[in-house]
């Protein structure tokens, strides 16, 4: 019987660690100063027990890590200080330079690590989680069988350790970021008694702007009087008492386009053009071309 051992099983990880069981394995976690919210998760997905993190290390096949990212390094850490010999599934949103240092933790161990990116809700009888898993093919195959069955959906890249947590952050910079300038467009909006336009407007769109690639180009374009635009936007946020940070970001996004007026690209260049230039000049499409 494969152990699976999770650490510090909040909602996602609980739930995540608890679908392995229904490949038959058998799930532990290590009750010690954890909280009474973690004890009560752990009996509601049945999961085993242990009294230490030592003995996890010895009696797991793998090792799932979901925590706050800012604990990923020291949960590592401490993981790496064990006999572990298993798989050491790191499923943080770190960045690709944090999941390498992690990784670099377990060079002297006999522990293979695995760079995991978890995309979506808990999964449960009605939803569905995917995780992303890069690294070594075999340590990859052993993760993903314990999966199999599940409402976890296991796809595996043809990367290094990294690539999963790129992804993940990838995601999360529109996802996320996008939850916030939301809100404070709403608020805005309710500031003025807008809102029910403002609403009216959004409905008309039925897709995300993650997907349309093709307008990359024409942003990039159109930068250069955009930025102005979202300059005033964040005046505006700041007449009505609300953070304007997010605003004066995407202005300065703009501002790396900004040379680019008018100008006919593909979506490549466009993108490359938000790269800062190495020697701290102005972005050009001419290395592009």
């Amino acid at each position: 019987m494969t152990v699976v051992g999770i650490l510090h099983p909040g909602s996602m990880g609980a739930a995540i660690a608890a679908q392995a069981k229904k490949s038959g394995a058998e799930v532990v976690w290590c009750p010690a100063g954890r909280s009474s919210a973690s004890s009560e998760r752990a009996r509601k997905y049945g999961l085993a027990p242990v009294d230490s993190l030592g003995t996890m290390a010895e009696r797991a096949d793998i090792i799932l890590s979901i925590c706050p990212p800012a604990h990923a390094v020291e949960v590592a850490a401490a993981v790496a200080a064990q006999p572990f010999a298993g798989v050491y599934v790191d499923g943080n949103a770190i960045s690709p330079a944090t999941m390498n240092r992690i990784s670099s933790l377990f060079s002297h161990s006999r522990a293979t690590v695995v760079d995991g990116s978890v995309i979506g809700s808990p999964p449960s009888a009605s939803k569905s989680t995917r995780l992303y898993l890069a690294g070594q093919h075999e340590p990859l195959a052993t993760v993903a069988s314990v999966f199999i069955g599940s409402a976890v959906h296991v796809h595996r890249l043809p990367g290094p350790v990294g690539q999963a947590s790129a992804l993940k952050l990838s995601y999360s910079s529109y996802q996320k970021a996008s939850r916030a300038l939301a809100a404070v467009a709403n608020a805005l909006a309710a500031e003025h008694g807008v809102e029910k336009e403002l609403h009216e407007i959004a409905q008309g769109r039925t897709t995300s702007y993650l997907a349309e690639t093709a307008y990359f180009p024409k942003v990039a374009a159109r930068a250069w009087r955009w930025a102005p635009e979202m300059e005033e936007v964040a005046r505006a946020l700041d007449e009505a008492g609300l953070p304007s940070e997010l605003a004066m970001a995407s202005a300065d996004v703009m501002e790396r386009w900004a040379t680019l007026r008018d100008t006919p690209m593909t979506i490549e260049q466009a993108l490359a053009a938000l790269h800062a230039p190495a020697d701290g000049g102005e972005a050009s499409l001419e290395s592009e071309r």
